[in-house]
């Protein structure tokens, strides 16, 4: 639907060999009723200069500096001076097709930006030597009423593979959704932080639209990233995301809300091991055998078990049920070969 302002917020933290071509596919999108929000985390590079460069060729775009506070920090200072009625956010590494803007609103309701609607196109992941596909579990269709309250927000959490990914990016959100749910959102989560706002939007939303194919949004696979190095601090985070999604689905009045949060506490978990395994330092087998004896972990485990058909989450899955100090290391093994095969 035309005439709709959209804001796109793009995170800027040294990025500096990809801004260009994140900004140019923004300002190259075929629907013009929009602005784009840059704001400079703090970034030690060129990533200032590039922006304010990019703010003088383009009336378009804003570009807000900031003290360097994360990117949570950094996206909600950016929803805090944008302007549209539907909010939509891109990392600053990541691209996008030039029609997805114009595609998505289409798809937006009669209503304005408190419509309280959300539409989800899909996405690729570029790697340096393949680029892969990837959906929303959930049937491409227009999800609203009954079907939206019970088939959905009841399963959105707890599942192996999400029926909507809880990714902010390649989501065009009523502005409201966003707006009074920020509270929720704590930059000192470093990992899954999306489900923070992701989450209770999903929850409030009365429209609900999965577009078919819309393989509009390109995330940089970076091996370099965060993401993809060892994080010592990883196990607590998650321990503070499951406290945060107990509380959303709480203050949502969700029923279902104890059990999805468990399954995916449970998932999280896999998340933690693997991240020990993986890449841990001396005494990783230690801390992974503390997490799988940890009482409440157990607890968990034991009242809400859960369903895993990935070959690696399976062995995952065993050692946090059987951590016994020859499983771990052999599993290390494992990784360890598999990433010199991959490299």
């Amino acid at each position: 639907m035309a005439g709709k302002g959209i804001s796109i917020i793009v995170s800027v933290y040294k990025t500096e060999a990809y801004l260009k071509r994140c900004v140019d596919s923004l300002r190259k999108q075929e629907y013009k009723d929009m602005e784009i929000v840059l704001v400079d985390d703090g970034s030690p590079d060129g990533c200032p200069a590039l922006c304010d460069a990019f703010a003088e060729e383009d009336s378009r775009i804003r570009v807000v500096h900031k003290e360097n506070g994360g990117l949570v920090s950094a996206w909600q200072a950016g929803v805090r001076v944008s302007r549209g009625e539907y909010l939509g956010f891109v990392d600053s590494d990541d691209w996008v097709e030039e029609n997805m803007l114009a595609d998505m609103a289409r798809y937006l309701s009669g209503g304005s930006g408190d419509a309280e609607e959300v539409i989800c196109c899909n996405f690729v992941i570029d790697r340096p030597k393949r680029t892969t596909e990837h959906y929303h579990g959930l049937a491409p269709g227009i999800y609203e009423g009954k079907k939206l309250e019970g088939e959905i927000k009841d399963h959105l959490l707890g599942h192996e593979n999400r029926r909507v990914s809880m990714s902010r990016c390649m989501k065009l959100f009523s502005r409201s959704l966003i707006e009074k749910n920020m509270k929720y959102c704590r930059p000192e989560i470093a990992m899954g932080e999306d489900v923070n706002i992701t989450l209770p939007a999903l929850l409030d939303c009365r429209r609900l639209v999965i577009m078919e194919g819309a393989l509009y949004y390109h995330y940089l696979y970076n091996e370099a990233s965060m993401v993809h190095k060892y994080d010592a601090g990883l196990y607590r985070g998650i321990r503070m995301l499951y406290r945060t999604i107990k509380e959303i689905y709480k203050k949502k009045g969700r029923k279902s809300g104890e059990r999805q949060a468990a399954g995916e506490y449970i998932y999280l978990l896999l998340l933690a091991l693997k991240n020990e395994i993986r890449g841990g330092p001396a005494g990783y087998a230690g801390r992974v055998r503390e997490i799988c004896r940890d009482r409440r972990n157990v607890r968990i485990l034991e009242e809400n078990p859960v369903k895993v058909s990935d070959r690696t989450n399976r062995i995952l899955y065993f050692i946090l049920r059987h951590p016994s100090w020859g499983a771990i290391a052999v599993t290390r093994g494992i990784f360890r070969v598999y990433d010199r095969l991959k490299n």
